[in-house]
């Protein structure tokens, strides 16, 4: 009995020192703001939610709207919005609770909510109509607002979309949030972080230092963690057959061929469904094509979004 009791209390002794070597607090926003936020005016206030907005480009020119995908930021489209800035207006945006936007104050992080408040976003950015382009989560958002607001969308650029019913998401069901997930509220290394964003690229080699560390910086922005959870745990998919079936503006789908997140098959799914959808494969790139390879990923994307393309 007393080598038992040695022993659980070694096992908790042990617990406690990992726990405190791996606890893993937020970092202060102003920290977060001088290293990510350009300018204060970014920051804009949509439906009582702070959110991070660069809106760059010339006023006058087309617009595009982007969005990231789970546990992202508009970083991701850091090299795109760099490009496409010379000819079209590009507005993008940290989601709730992603990046430098605060948690919404509701804490409800639906899709409903989300494109509530992007159409409330355009309103206020004096945006009638624009390009929607989503990657991922981002994608999914994109084509519900081309089914819902058909009137506010040109044209859809879908990179890597999600939908569809995979591993862990049935439709008409909220998923399981792993144990894991919820333990990232209070240990979350940069070790953890690199692990599990690598098959995100389909060549590990391009996954850098630099963007490892602005994922960790912004995973750790204060509210953000608890926000990726409430998102994960609100997602209920539902058969986007009929809504897909709605669309009429072009598709262009970009799909890297070593998407370990949502395989390039899924790609023959909105196919089947959309009227007037175009594939676009990417050779040897993963779920975040247009992070991993801007120099490949981009030009069909440009030539879609010319004027009088699509």
């Amino acid at each position: 009995m007393k080598i038992v009791l040695i022993g659980i209390l070694g096992l908790g002794a042990v617990l406690f020192v990992l726990g405190v070597l791996l606890w893993t607090p937020d970092k202060p926003r102003a920290v977060l703001q001088a290293q990510y936020l350009e300018q204060s005016s970014d920051l804009i206030d949509v439906l009582g939610v702070s959110l991070h907005v660069r809106d760059r480009g010339p006023p006058d020119g087309p617009v595009l709207i982007m969005m990231h995908g789970f546990g992202s930021s508009l970083h991701t489209w850091d090299a795109w919005a760099e490009e496409l800035t010379d000819r079209f207006r590009v507005i993008r945006f940290d989601l709730p609770g992603s990046g430098l936007s605060m948690p919404d104050p509701t804490g409800n992080y639906s899709d409903f909510r989300t494109l509530d408040i992007l159409t409330t976003l355009m309103d206020q950015l004096g945006v009638e109509k624009a390009a929607m382009i989503g990657n991922s989560i981002g994608g999914r958002l994109a084509w519900q607002m081309a089914a819902k607001f058909p009137e506010r969308v040109t044209k859809l650029v879908l990179i890597s979309p999600d939908g569809y019913a995979s591993h862990g998401f049935d439709y008409g069901k909220a998923p399981d949030v792993p144990l894991t997930i919820h333990l990232m509220r209070y240990f979350l290394p940069k070790f953890m972080v690199k692990m599990n964003l690598q098959p995100a690229y389909g060549d590990p080699n391009r996954f850098s230092a630099e963007t490892v560390d602005r994922y960790y910086d912004l995973m750790l922005a204060p509210g953000s963690r608890q926000a990726l959870i409430h998102r994960m745990e609100q997602t209920v998919l539902v058969d986007p057959d009929p809504l897909l079936a709605t669309i009429e503006v072009p598709v262009l789908l970009v799909w890297g061929e070593k998407d370990a997140m949502i395989p390039i098959s899924n790609a023959a799914d909105y196919q089947r469904v959309l009227r007037n959808s175009t594939l676009v494969r990417l050779e040897g790139l993963g779920h975040v094509p247009q992070e991993e390879a801007p120099e490949i990923s981009l030009p069909p994307v440009r030539a879609f979004l010319e004027p009088g393309e699509g």
